[in-house]
């Protein structure tokens, strides 16, 4: 398993001459061909390989399309307007800091609401003050409400507070004497806590399992036009921990209009119309980029998944402030993408061997040995990466080359092994094939990005930092596999694709479909606890903050895409996500 420790760290510095080191290093502004020059090159047909095809749909969403969508809820109305609601709820704060149940109350419904980033320093004084009132020690918690005990152990924890599991030791009990007269909202409150739970939590786990029953057993009881019925649905259908925070803003906006306070309903519709005003900016920028490449025409064999990819970056991070970062993810996400389908689907053996090679040297030079479409690959994706690391140079003094250039060659070694396995007929082990598929996955290389987009601007603190986050990547990494192969592998398997995780254990253990289902669901299970564990053990400073959030999001996402179905390679799977976050706003503003 790679780690996010892929280089001596001393190679990093803050160069006096910025363009000076990108000459030393080989980098260079990207200029290599023009769009034009690309259009104009034709592929030089083989008819001796025999090649595989997956016959992915074409692309749902055309260049004129998104060209076309305006953009809305933009200018000095809509920003005074948010700015007068900000002052607004900012002073409801410290009203509810005498109720730790409604004040923790209002915290989860910004949090639900999307909202909660304006108010960063306000939750953060108010969560210490309700740790060091009412969870500090053991005599606090005996005669807490239910609700309180809940949701407070969940939004703690949640913010990297130390609250113990044994807050719950007499949950089980207490359900038991009480039989009919439990507080669903409370069942629901300790079951999204139990979520939150590290390996080996005894007492969570019977949390989660007493809650789940009674859940499923009431769910039929609640009169289904109700909210209370909806939110106990969506929490069984999978926990709010596990969700994407701005598909759940979406989802709790429409949901709880009517219930809300009208203020903090207010303020959620008119950021979430705000914020997809920039998103739709990010996409339509995105989306020039990926015309140019021509890659949609040139490489037809690959999937044209643009706004899919697009729809990531959304996940990883929707807030206002990344507007750059969804720009250059949208770019790695999009080349991830088409490299995948060269290796999986397209390319030879000797081919991919060669084109290894070249991206592991990243020479320009030695591309003349490979066939055209692999020229038209690499050229876009030699010309996009160095225009990355450029302005990331020539901005902040950061070089990220060399760290970027042994990601991807670590990635394209690990698709080298999966070619190498399909075209022998090899079945790996589980564990062999986990260990490379949680780099062919693609998150370590997106994380590598991802760190360079974080506020940091010290090198001694990414020095710091980064080699703390080797489980955070392996297990989120874990996670998206898995979830992916849960969605995915039924229709790679009929085009006759490797083995995925669960063959792979069906092979070993004999277990039936369904069986080795079951067992990768519980494999995921298991590594959420990890990851919540390793995120609780990392320190406060910013980027190891905003890394977790990123590395979180990215496991976040992978349920969501594959939950479906194979939500990135089947539009038709994301495509009513995808109108209702970027294109379609949320009614309701006067």
């Amino acid at each position: 398993m790679a780690s996010m420790c892929f280089f001596p760290f001393s190679i990093y510095f803050h160069h006096k001459n910025p363009l000076a080191t990108t000459r030393a290093l080989g980098v260079c502004k990207p200029l290599l061909r023009s769009s034009s020059q690309i259009k104009s090159m034709t592929i030089t047909k083989d008819e001796s390989p025999i090649r595989r095809s997956a016959n992915y749909a074409p692309s749902l969403w055309s260049f004129d399309y998104i060209q076309s969508l305006p953009i809305t809820y933009t200018g000095e109305y809509y920003e005074t307007r948010a700015n007068s609601l900000k002052k607004a709820v900012k002073t409801m704060i410290p009203k509810v800091v005498s109720n730790p149940l409604n004040c923790l109350e209002l915290i989860d419904n910004l949090q639900r609401l999307g909202i909660s980033y304006h108010f960063h320093e306000e939750i953060n004084q108010v969560l210490e003050k309700i740790y060091d009132d009412y969870f500090k020690t053991q005599e606090q918690w005996n005669e807490m409400d239910m609700n309180l005990k809940a949701l407070g152990f969940r939004l703690l924890r949640q913010h990297g507070y130390y609250v113990p599991q044994e807050i719950f030791d007499e949950f089980k009990h207490k359900v038991e004497n009480v039989k009919g007269d439990i507080d669903v909202v409370g069942m629901l409150n300790m079951y999204e806590a139990s979520f939150h739970s590290f390996e080996n939590e005894i007492i969570l786990d019977r949390v989660r399992d007493v809650t789940t029953e009674f859940l499923k057993e009431s769910v039929d009881k609640i009169d289904r036009s109700s909210s209370l019925w909806s939110l106990v649905s969506h929490a069984l259908e999978l926990p709010l921990h596990r969700r994407v925070p701005r598909v759940e803003a979406k989802w709790f906006i429409e949901a709880y209009k009517e219930t809300i306070n009208p203020i903090l309903m207010e303020l959620a519709i008119i950021d979430f119309n705000m914020v997809q005003a920039i998103h739709l900016q990010d996409l339509k920028s995105s989306s020039s980029w990926w015309r140019n490449t021509c890659w949609d025409k040139k490489l037809s064999f690959s999937r044209d998944r643009l706004v899919e990819n697009f729809l990531w970056t959304i996940g990883i991070n929707y807030r206002p402030n990344f507007s750059l970062g969804r720009r250059r993810l949208t770019k790695i996400n999009a080349i991830i993408t088409t490299v995948d389908d060269v290796y999986d689907v397209y390319g030879t053996l000797d081919e991919l061997k060669q084109f290894t090679y070249v991206i592991t040297r990243w020479d320009i030079n030695a591309i003349e040995e490979l066939p055209d479409y692999m020229k038209i690959c690499f050229l876009g994706f030699y010309n996009a990466i160095n225009e990355i690391t450029y302005d990331t140079l020539t901005s902040t003094g950061l070089l990220i080359f060399p760290y970027i250039k042994k990601a991807w060659a670590d990635l394209c070694k690990a698709y080298m092994v999966e070619a190498q396995w399909y075209q022998t007929g090899y079945t790996p082990t589980l564990e062999e094939y986990l260990k490379n598929a949680c780099v062919s996955i693609s998150t370590p290389l997106t994380l590598v990005h991802c760190s360079f987009l974080t506020s940091v601007t010290s090198t001694q603190e990414i020095l710091q930092c980064m080699e703390r986050t080797d489980n955070i990547v392996r297990y989120s990494s874990l996670i998206l596999r898995l979830a992916d192969d849960l969605g995915t592998s039924s229709d790679e398997m009929a085009r006759g694709d490797n083995p995925k995780s669960i063959q792979c254990y069906m092979r070993e253990s004999g277990a039936t479909e369904d069986e080795a289902r079951s067992y990768i669901k519980k494999l995921i299970d298991k590594t959420w606890k990890k990851l919540n564990k390793e995120i609780s053990d990392t320190d406060s400073s910013q980027f190891l903050k905003e890394f977790v959030d990123y590395a979180t999001n990215i496991a976040r996402m992978a349920q969501f895409m594959y939950g479906e179905g194979d939500g990135h390679g089947h539009s038709d799977v994301s495509k009513y996500h995808i109108l209702s976050l970027l294109f379609n706003p949320i009614e309701g503003l006067h």
